[in-house]
């Protein structure tokens, strides 16, 4: 009988109250949440016994009852793209900044470019009572967000606008950083220009893929079908891609990568080459001013779009925003030697 109480009991324990506290303080509760909640009216002896008594027992603020008189939850959700995307680790560090500034917890979690999981995770967090949202959007239809907004929820879109919905968004210039990217190319002798881009459903890559477009527009040059390839990011379909532009009689003398993971697969196969090719990438990536030669990139700042937006999250949260805008931070042409280089 006794073996089996003691496979039944929680391996865990239970938490320690401020019953709890108060007994081994032998205090009151009143004294116990008068300490907790920093208020006046405790002695100095009788606040040190009671800190004693929460140290021993490793006592916590349940912040429930706080949540429900205050009606806010300091706390706020980061919808990502994908967690392990670079791009996204200095955005995320601004968002969680701003908001360890204003008291508040970061909770963050990835939709995987899935528009499904994008809502399930939204409506989890609003579940969990976040007091604003953070989102990297994966669709593009949020009126599923409408009820939730009107509840209070205060909503910043990132790096791509909502979609059916009106609500503040916080972007990079990826039309203009694209076209002087292309630009550039062309500055440097290319008329044969490939792109190589994510899925043309993503405001961002369409933003990009017309970049390329008027740059090679504005210098007269005449784009053939098979220098654009738009689709997954990942490396077997990225390859596939620059291999096909960059052989038989007439290839590609310069490539324009859409994104980081696409520049990363690029650089790859360019190494691979005898023939030199030109390459501008748009995001940066890591040690790409080590490579020989360094990568030109057409840099965003990733930081500065999860400051802003988090700032204009806790804005709209103090009541100082009305009504919704779109913000477009400019970019960065910053050339290292790929980009410079003349037509083979």
């Amino acid at each position: 009988m006794a073996e089996t109480a003691r496979r039944t009991e929680s391996r865990y324990g239970n938490r320690p109250t401020m019953k709890d506290v108060a007994a081994r303080a032998g205090v009151g509760l009143k004294t116990v949440s008068r300490v907790v909640n920093g208020e006046p009216g405790v002695t100095p002896d009788t606040e040190r016994r009671v800190q004693e008594a929460i140290d021993a027992l490793g006592f916590r603020r349940n912040d429930s009852a706080r949540v429900l008189r205050k009606g806010r939850t300091a706390s706020i959700g980061l919808v990502l793209e994908d967690l392990a995307d670079p791009f996204y680790g200095p955005l995320s560090r601004a968002v969680e900044e701003v908001a360890r500034a204003h008291g508040a917890l970061l909770i963050n979690g990835s939709s995987a470019e899935d528009p499904e999981r994008e809502q399930e995770l939204v409506l989890a967090l609003c579940a969990r009572r976040v007091d604003g949202l953070v989102v990297i959007p994966a669709g593009d239809d949020h009126r599923y967000l409408e009820p939730e907004i009107k509840a209070g929820v205060a909503t910043v879109f990132v790096d791509r606008p909502a979609g059916q919905i009106d609500a503040d968004v916080v972007l990079s210039d990826s039309f203009g950083g694209a076209r002087d990217g292309v630009a550039h190319l062309i500055a440097h002798g290319h008329r044969r220009i490939g792109f190589i881009g994510d899925m043309p459903r993503i405001h961002t890559a369409a933003e990009r893929l017309r970049g390329y477009r008027a740059a090679m527009d504005d210098a007269g040059i005449p784009v053939e079908p098979a220098w654009m390839s738009l689709g997954v990011t990942g490396p077997e379909r990225v390859r596939r891609a620059a291999e096909t532009m960059l052989s038989g009689p007439s290839p590609v003398t310069a490539v324009f990568a859409g994104n980081n993971r696409v520049t990363v697969t690029v650089v790859r196969v360019i190494t691979e080459r005898a023939r030199p090719v030109a390459l501008v990438g748009f995001d940066d990536i890591e040690l790409a001013d080590l490579l020989q030669p360094g990568v030109t990139v057409v840099a965003q700042d990733a930081a500065q779009l999860g400051r802003t937006a988090a700032d204009r999250l806790f804005r709209q949260l103090d009541g100082s925003l009305v009504a919704p805008e779109r913000i477009e931070l400019p970019t960065r042409l910053i050339t290292r030697g790929s980009g410079e280089l003349p037509p083979a």
